[in-house]
């Protein structure tokens, strides 16, 4: 079994366009308005921003986490928690041994919060 699709509630389609092309380096795959459906792929997951989903809170597995939450933090981006160690990946059940796992959040265009996560070694 394999996760196919997150959904995130958008209440406007070409503010969370913007906001999710900017973050994700890549534009969307495809829009449907009507009824309201915006689609970015994540690496074979869709991420599906609905007017009619419920807020979600999505992690983000990003490269250079902390300049980019000071790329994001100028762009006038909300931070909600800066970068932070959460734990040291003991053995590879989440995440590659020996790794420390930084996490901080945002805030996106439509109100969510949303995860922006990066294992490094621990010299980093």
């Amino acid at each position: 079994m394999d996760l196919v699709q997150i959904a995130q509630h958008a209440d406007d389609l070409d503010r969370a366009e913007r906001f999710y092309t900017d973050l994700l380096g890549t534009g969307p795959t495809g829009r449907f308005d009507p009824p309201g459906l915006l689609f970015f792929d994540l690496g074979g997951t869709r991420l599906l921003l609905d007017r009619g989903a419920p807020s979600a809170l999505v992690y983000l597995r990003v490269a250079r986490l902390r300049e980019l939450v000071e790329e994001l933090r100028a762009a006038g981006v909300p931070i909600e928690g800066e970068p932070h160690v959460i734990f040291e990946h003991a053995d590879d059940r989440l995440g590659p041994t020996g790794t420390r796992e930084w996490q901080a959040f945002i805030r996106d265009s439509e109100g969510n919060l949303v995860g922006l996560v990066e294992q490094l070694p621990p010299s980093s």
